[in-house]
C-alpha cells in the first residue's frame, strides 16, 4: 500500500525551504538599520580568485548606523572598498588605512516604499513555492488512489496537507510584517 506520509512530509520540505529562502532575503533588503548581511553578495579578489567578503575581513555594527570591516590583511583594505563600491550595495564606504566604515543612511519615505515593495515581492514569491509543494503532494495523492490508495486515506492526507499549507502561508505573512514594520519605522 501506497504511505500518504511520505508525501506530506516531502510537502513539507519544500514549504520549509521556501520559508527559509524568504528569510535569506528578507535579510538582505535594507531597513534603515546596520546589517552585515548587505554585505554577503560582494566579492572581494584574493589570491587569483573572487571570495565573500566575509572570508577576507571581519564585519561587525558597533551601532546602529555603522557597519565596520576590518581586513585580516592590510593590502586588502583598498581591494575591499573598490568591491564594495562595484556592489549593489549602494553605501560610499570609508577608509582609515586600519578599517572600513560604511555609515548606513537613513532611507528616504520613497525607498522605504520601494523596499516594502520588494519585501512583499519576495513574500509572494515565497507563497507560490509553497502553493506549488501543495499541489505536487494532492497531484501525487490523486495518482496514488489509481494505485490502490483508498480515498478517505487520500481525502485525510489533502486535509493534513491543507493544513500545513495554511500554517506557511501564515509563518509568511508573519515574516512579510514584521520586515515592513522594520522597513517602515523610522
Amino acid at each position: 500500500m501506497v504511505d500518504t506520509k511520505q508525501f506530506v512530509k516531502a510537502a513539507e520540505e519544500k514549504m520549509t525551504f521556501a520559508i527559509e529562502y524568504l528569510d535569506e532575503q528578507l535579510a538582505h533588503i535594507r531597513a534603515g538599520k546596520a546589517n552585515p548581511k548587505i554585505l554577503d553578495g560582494v566579492r572581494v579578489p584574493y589570491y587569483g580568485s573572487l571570495v565573500p567578503l566575509t572570508n577576507v575581513a571581519s564585519v561587525n555594527t558597533p551601532d546602529a548606523k555603522t557597519i565596520v570591516i576590518t581586513p585580516w590583511e592590510k593590502p586588502l583594505i583598498k581591494e575591499i572598498e573598490k568591491a564594495i563600491m562595484n556592489s549593489e550595495v549602494g553605501i560610499t564606504p570609508e577608509n582609515n588605512g586600519e578599517i572600513i566604515r560604511l555609515g548606513i543612511p537613513p532611507l528616504t519615505e520613497e525607498r522605504r516604499r520601494q523596499l516594502a515593495k520588494q519585501s512583499k515581492q519576495e513574500a509572494e514569491t515565497a507563497k507560490i513555492s509553497v502553493r506549488n509543494a501543495r499541489r505536487d503532494a494532492i497531484d501525487a495523492l490523486k495518482k496514488a488512489i489509481k494505485e490502490g490508495l483508498p480515498e478517505d486515506v487520500e481525502k485525510d492526507a489533502e486535509a493534513e496537507v491543507q493544513k500545513i499549507h495554511d500554517r506557511y502561508i501564515k509563518k509568511i505573512d508573519d515574516l512579510y510584517a514584521a520586515k515592513e514594520k522594520e522597513i517602515m519605522t523610522v
